[in-house]
């Protein structure tokens, strides 16, 4: 599937206050999405002694998933498309890289 693709496909499940209009929402529930798997990874240490399972990643492929429509969600909100977003992201770091700045801190790198 395709990331454009993926976005046209999860905006149908979109059902939200504000929609078009609500930033905020999605980075938001982006944000719960984010601590759920770190609560996750958090529990694999404390309850698993760090053991993956094939049952474990299924459940953190769920939240992945659960994260990239939030992702999806919120670039919809800016008006752009996921396509575009991954895009920047390679071109930054491969930018970084030709650079030297993958380390370091800062966005602007």
């Amino acid at each position: 599937m395709q990331l454009n693709e993926y976005q046209d496909e999860a905006s149908k499940t979109a059902l939200y206050p504000g929609r078009g209009s609500n930033l905020t929402y999605t980075v938001l529930g982006l944000c719960g999405e984010s601590g759920e798997i770190a609560e996750k990874m958090k529990k694999l240490g404390r309850d698993r002694g760090g053991v993956m399972d094939d049952a474990w990643k299924v459940e953190m492929t769920k939240e992945l998933g659960d994260v990239l429509w939030y992702i999806s969600q919120a670039a919809f909100e800016l008006g752009v498309d996921l396509e575009t977003v991954a895009a920047a992201n390679v071109e930054k770091l491969r930018s970084r890289q030709q650079r030297q700045t993958l380390h370091g801190d800062g966005d602007n790198r």
